[in-house]
């Protein structure tokens, strides 16, 4: 981050002594220090400087910051409807305190995809809101009647309020929305090329956008060195839109052998969000999901274990999401708990830090090495022995060498 914030930090000193540490990458955690100064790691070996603050981490284990590849911010709402219709003002107060509380979680990085804007992430950047590295796509591209399309079929209503979709249509309509993105700090491109849950006339496995559609949005993408990420649930859509230029699958729960063999022969990256689902079976009903969506939520939730296992089986990266809306959001930990049910803790944390960093093209976050960011959470015990101390809300989280208040 830059600005205001990191200007703070060119004397702080932090060591973190004691513990065990996961750098992210490695296959367990190592005895060794941790030394920080002005917000980044600067050794991993000896004693601690003498003006440095001593953390002692003894009987825990410490890990990168973790990293939410699927945020949404300004998704305040269950009710798609609703949430694009909500003033911007009570929906930008409502996602400061979600940033806030996903950075307490031990989230010290968060790509909002589908939503989000430079003036929340200055807000953070000059310290208005105590959030954690916000990267943002703003408002994710949808054809007419696709998944970021919120009006209802039988009600003749204008287009919303842009929070999380914008309808675009046509190649040099969505060229000059992606070039507006980059002019105004997206970090990334979202588009939708199948359809969803939350909205309300498109079927669940429909193919979106057409293919020349889906390589201009890459097209220029790429020519900023940046990437576009797809929501795609069906094999179909997978296949579509990695074919023809995505880098990253959003959600992708009806993915097959075929299509993952795809995604793993064009390097492009899985993120799953098997707790949006699973948090939405249990709680959407009484949170006001509209019953479409509950029907096309209980296909997806049914098969989101098994795409984790077919997409590793095939070598495709696969990184970690939440996709929490409303007040779902409290359940973020949860995707720990789930994706242990098919993976290792290894995988899991590599999947929340280095491969989400990979996946952000950050180099500087998701590892503990010498050089990179002091983004660093202290869990309240050892996930290699017990899993549940992922998901345990007990720990101490540092972004840019500080301790963040709990």
């Amino acid at each position: 981050m830059s600005g205001g914030y990191e200007a703070q930090l060119t004397t702080e000193m932090l060591s973190i002594v004691n513990g065990l540490v996961f750098d992210g990458v490695g296959p367990e955690p190592v005895e060794c220090p941790i030394h920080t100064k002005g917000g980044r790691i600067v050794g991993l070996e000896g004693a601690p400087p003498e003006a440095a603050r001593v953390l002692d981490a003894r009987g825990r284990v410490v890990t990168p910051g973790l990293i939410d590849a699927h945020l949404h911010a300004y998704l305040v709402s269950v009710d798609f409807t609703e949430n694009e219709a909500l003033p911007m003002s009570y929906v930008s107060a409502k996602a400061a305190r979600r940033l806030e509380a996903a950075l307490r979680r031990g989230f010290t990085t968060v790509r909002d995809v589908a939503g989000g804007d430079i003036g929340l992430r200055m807000a953070i950047d000059e310290g208005l809101i105590d959030g954690p590295r916000y990267l943002f796509t703003g408002p994710g591209l949808s054809q007419t009647g696709g998944h970021a399309d919120p009006r209802p079929g039988h009600l003749a209503v204008e287009v919303l309020g842009h929070h999380a979709g914008e309808i675009v249509d046509g190649v040099d309509d969505l060229r000059r929305a992606v070039r507006e993105r980059f002019r105004t700090g997206s970090h990334a491109i979202k588009i939708f090329t199948s359809g969803g849950v939350a909205s309300p006339t498109d079927p669940l496995r429909s193919l979106q956008y057409s293919a020349q559609e889906v390589r201009a949005v890459c097209d220029e993408a790429s020519r900023r060195d940046s990437y576009v990420a797809a929501h795609a649930y069906s094999p179909e859509a997978i296949i579509h839109s990695v074919t023809n230029g995505v880098r990253t699958i959003e959600h992708g729960n009806l993915i097959t052998e075929q299509a993952a063999a795809l995604m793993a022969e064009h390097g492009a990256y899985l993120v799953p969000t098997l707790i949006a689902y699973d948090a939405m079976g249990r709680r959407g009903t009484a949170l006001g999901l509209p019953a479409v969506s509950d029907a096309k939520n209980r296909e997806v939730l049914d098969a989101g274990l098994s795409s984790i296992d077919i997409a590793r089986r095939a070598g495709v990266r696969i990184g970690l999401g939440t996709d929490l809306v409303g007040d779902l959001e409290d359940e973020q930990l949860i995707e720990f708990r789930i994706r242990c049910e098919v993976d290792t803790v290894t995988d899991v944390l590599r999947s929340a830090t280095s491969v989400n960093a990979a996946i952000l093209q950050r180099p500087d976050l998701g590892v503990i090495r010498e050089g990179a960011a002091a983004d660093l959470l202290v869990l309240n015990g050892n996930p290699f022995e017990r899993a549940d101390v992922l998901w345990s809300p007990e720990r101490l989280v540092i972004r840019s060498g500080r301790l963040v208040d709990p």
